[in-house]
């Protein structure tokens, strides 16, 4: 098979984190499913080929696409499961596993992949996760879990995440979790030195040696929370180690006399996030930071997009010499 011959649909895609590193990993996009009207823009913007169904994933359906669709992918709502709110689960509205797996039985992918939040492994969403894994297994998928750091991939930022994935049983013995990189994690201040330093600031050099570690992971917060900026008191307290200002966002990088911590831009936070320079969001900057804090970062995306589409080439291989 070559590259770009499996395919995929997206749901609740947001800005496109998830799907630009399915993409990356060789699948093409049927159809990318999202409710947020700025999150769509976002999408078409910077794939213009790429159908977009804007709406609620419970308005979708996808029985149009049964047996045409080698990837079902997606990051559903992480509030039911933050430690951050109520960890409600299924008595959530906003729960949307039950929607996925409908996609799932209307669809009868070859794998799903889904991410969430770290505290979906908690001990009190243990029944939850066994039935969404007994439900999948009903379809004849072989599921799992597995919690995976953004800094493992190339992030400069941990952002634990977890992540499901289900293959069907012919296609699962070849799938094995991508293992992390050798190479240790990239600094905020490796990652930033270039953009911080655009307007010629002559604090950047020591802002960047000074700025060592990993970030603390980006929130983006929600119409009804958040804004633009980096998180509660425990996550600016994080940022201020790193010497980042996380009480805002900046328009632009500091100027050349700038004395202080600065703040992000849009921008910097995009590349903390793992997305490419040249991917664009639309929206104003409140609009856009939510877009990238509530982002899957692309290169973890890949990495595990891409275990999967080799498990399904190496079985289809193999099944064409049995025959």
């Amino acid at each position: 098979m070559k590259k770009s011959s499996l395919t995929s649909i997206e749901i609740c895609a947001g800005a496109g984190g998830q799907a630009l590193g399915i993409e990356q990993a060789g699948f093409e996009h049927l159809c990318l499913v999202e409710l947020e009207h700025a999150a769509c823009n976002t999408l078409r913007l910077n794939r213009p080929t790429w159908h977009v169904f804007e709406g609620d994933l419970r308005d979708f359906d996808a029985s149009d696409y049964r047996d045409q669709v080698d990837l079902v992918a997606g990051g559903v709502p992480c509030p039911p499961f933050s430690k951050a709110g109520k960890q409600l689960g299924e008595n959530d509205e906003r729960d949307l596993f039950p929607e996925a797996i409908r996609i799932v039985k209307e669809v009868r992918p070859k794998a799903v992949m889904l991410e969430n939040v770290r505290g979906l492994l908690d001990a009190v969403f243990e029944d939850y996760r066994y039935k969404v894994e007994k439900q999948l297994e009903d379809f004849g998928y072989v599921a799992s879990w597995r919690l995976l750091n953004a800094s493992d991939y190339g992030v400069p930022q941990l952002r634990p995440r977890v992540v499901f994935v289900g293959l069907r049983k012919d296609i699962a013995p070849y799938f094995s979790w991508p293992t992390p990189s050798d190479l240790p994690p990239i600094t905020v201040g490796e990652s930033l030195f270039d953009l911080m330093s655009e307007s010629k600031w002559r604090g950047a050099k020591k802002w960047a040696h000074n700025a060592s570690s990993v970030a603390p992971t980006l929130v983006g917060g929600s119409k009804k929370h958040g804004g633009p900026d980096l998180g509660p008191t425990r996550a600016r307290a994080a940022w201020a180690s790193l010497g980042v200002d996380g009480r805002g966002l900046a328009d632009a990088p500091p100027e050349r006399n700038f004395v202080g911590m600065p703040r992000l831009t849009t921008r910097m936070a995009a590349r903390i996030q793992g997305f490419p320079d040249d991917w664009k969001f639309f929206g104003r900057k409140t609009a856009t930071y939510r877009q990238i804090g509530n982002a899957f970062p692309p290169p973890v995306a890949h990495a595990v997009a891409q275990a999967i589409y080799e498990a399904i080439v190496t079985a289809a291989k193999q099944h064409k010499k049995v025959a």
